[in-house]
């Protein structure tokens, strides 16, 4: 039986810009023996288009149609809650303001017209975006996130995410954000295993290095989770986590090794 595979990208395939080992090895032979391979990434600052040309170059080849991430989640959301009848204000780079404009949907920074707030990570964030979001979100408009990881696993550490946008807002309102379109939501899993794998759920693994977005995803739509140990997490928050993933592999390369007994 075929098997629906949903690897996270930045602290599973590659940190930085150096592949992990036995990574792209491990995506070949899934592949190789009828495997569903897709990427899914929360990062919001980059395009399809970037991750399709970077994994690539670093040796795992990848066509556009293999990669999703939290930018395009965001805008078939808005697309379809709008149907072109409304304006969105957005804070956020580049990748995401264009992946909301091709999807035909009005960008404003008039917090009297605007119908929903985006947030994705802005690494130019400032306070006048923070007040122009605010008085939107006073108006009534309604405020999302493409998705809520705090930080990004760099080479020699971390940096802040769009995590810190969802603080600053959240510290502004007093109010949680009304929905993150990337992981851990069930409606970037539905999508993928339904639309993108065609698999059930329980024939289909998330892999990834985060426990609160990419376990918890994979548990909460029934899929088998796998955290690997080269990015975020380390063994000691496995312990304390409530999001307890299936398998806990120490890199992606011990997939091909791996005992699965969830899935027949």
């Amino acid at each position: 039986m075929k098997r629906g595979y949903i690897f996270d990208l930045d602290g599973t395939i590659y940190l930085g810009e150096k592949i992990i080992e036995g990574a792209g090895e491990t995506i070949k032979a899934l592949r190789d023996r009828g495997d569903k391979v897709i990427f899914l990434t929360n990062k919001s600052i980059e395009t399809t288009d970037a991750y399709v040309n970077k994994l690539n170059k670093l040796g795992v080849e990848t066509a556009p149609k293999d990669v999703i991430n939290s930018n395009l989640l965001t805008a078939r959301y808005l697309k379809a809650k709008l149907a072109f009848k409304g304006k969105v204000m957005v804070i956020g780079e580049a990748p995401l303001m264009n992946e909301i404009k091709e999807q035909g949907l009005e960008v404003s920074d008039n917090p009297e017209e605007v119908n929903y707030v985006v947030l994705g990570w802005d690494r130019k964030f400032t306070y006048d975006k923070l007040n122009i979001a605010f008085q939107a979100w006073r108006n009534g408009a309604k405020v999302v996130a493409t998705n809520p990881d705090r930080t990004c696993p760099m080479h020699g550490g971390q940096i802040p995410d769009c995590g810190a946008m969802i603080g600053a807002m959240e510290g502004a309102t007093g109010e949680k954000v009304d929905i993150i379109l990337g992981k851990p939501s069930l409606l970037a899993a539905k999508f993928i295993v339904e639309d993108i794998l065609k698999l059930p759920s329980e024939r289909c693994f998330m892999v990834g290095d985060r426990l609160e977005t990419d376990v918890k995803m994979g548990n909460d739509y029934g899929m088998n989770s796998i955290l690997v140990l080269t990015g975020i997490t380390d063994k000691n928050m496995v312990e304390k986590t409530p999001f307890k993933p299936h398998y806990t592999l120490n890199s992606v390369k011990d997939i091909l090794t791996m005992k699965i007994d969830t899935v027949v």
